[in-house]
């Protein structure tokens, strides 16, 4: 079926210090936005390098923008590497829950990118699968990182816990918060909080800084209080979405709905 397209009313641009917020009236133009962003700094990029390297974001608020972008059918993938943020530990690929069984659906086996390099989460020694991954990150820059924001202020799975701005590390093991692995439970992607493994390999808060662009999606009235504090709390790792704030790379895509209790 061909991509359909809804039209947009006017985005809301502005800077909350060196981050670009983009505002929108609905879930639907707020896909459309930051899917038109994205495939037009792709696409210029494939136009003066070989491959370019982006990092996937799971969750719903990631899904219709996925959809956008892979139904588009614009970007030759085929010169397109992947990554991922965040992988639970001890699960494997088949599993319904894991982010390997997403991303593998919803994107790699409907575009055939040239590499999808995932977190191996059953790896037999997780250290060493942290070093395996890193290295293969290390290797070539990031030209886009795509994050959510938890409701508790992570991203990836850095939790205000484990969150570190200095982190040494490009890939790491961190215990995740009950509260983390209870929006786990409410997503649907798994049936009860005791399903949810409770360690996950995460990306680093300076590993996801490194991107040379990052499209943060914050959207509906669900995303508000996170948005809020995301714009407003001290910059700090008890709310890691602070971070994007000194971030001029950055972009946040709202809707009204999740801006309301900061405009």
């Amino acid at each position: 079926m061909p991509d359909r397209t809804v039209p947009l009313r006017p985005t809301q641009i502005s800077k909350v210090g060196d981050l670009s917020v983009r505002i929108t009236h609905s879930a639907d133009e707020l896909t459309q936005d930051a899917a038109t962003l994205a495939q037009d700094y792709l696409q210029l990029l494939l136009e003066q390098q070989a491959t370019v390297s982006i990092i996937l974001a799971t969750g719903n608020s990631q899904l219709k923008f996925l959809d956008k972008i892979v139904n588009a059918n614009k970007l030759d993938w085929s010169r397109i590497i992947l990554f991922h943020l965040d992988e639970y530990l001890g699960i494997c690929a088949d599993h319904p829950g894991s982010f390997r069984y997403y991303l593998r659906s919803k994107v790699e086996q409907r575009v055939q990118p040239r590499r999808f390099n995932y977190i191996e989460g059953d790896a037999p020694q997780p250290l060493l699968e942290c070093d395996r991954y890193s290295t293969l990150l290390q290797q070539q820059s990031i030209d886009l990182c795509l994050l959510g924001i938890g409701d508790n202020g992570h991203l990836a799975f850095n939790e205000p816990s484990v969150a570190d701005f200095n982190d040494t590390e490009v890939v790491k093991l961190v215990k995740l918060e009950t509260k983390t692995r209870q929006q786990q439970v409410n997503g649907g992607y798994f049936p009860n909080l005791e399903s949810v493994p409770n360690y996950a390999y995460t990306l680093t808060i300076p590993t996801i800084c490194t991107a040379k662009k990052i499209f943060c999606l914050a959207g509906g009235e669900h995303k508000a209080e996170v948005v809020r504090q995301t714009l407003k709390n001290a910059i700090a790792p008890d709310f890691p979405a602070t971070i994007l704030r000194i971030l001029p790379q950055a972009t946040l895509f709202c809707t009204v709905g999740s801006c309301k209790l900061y405009c």
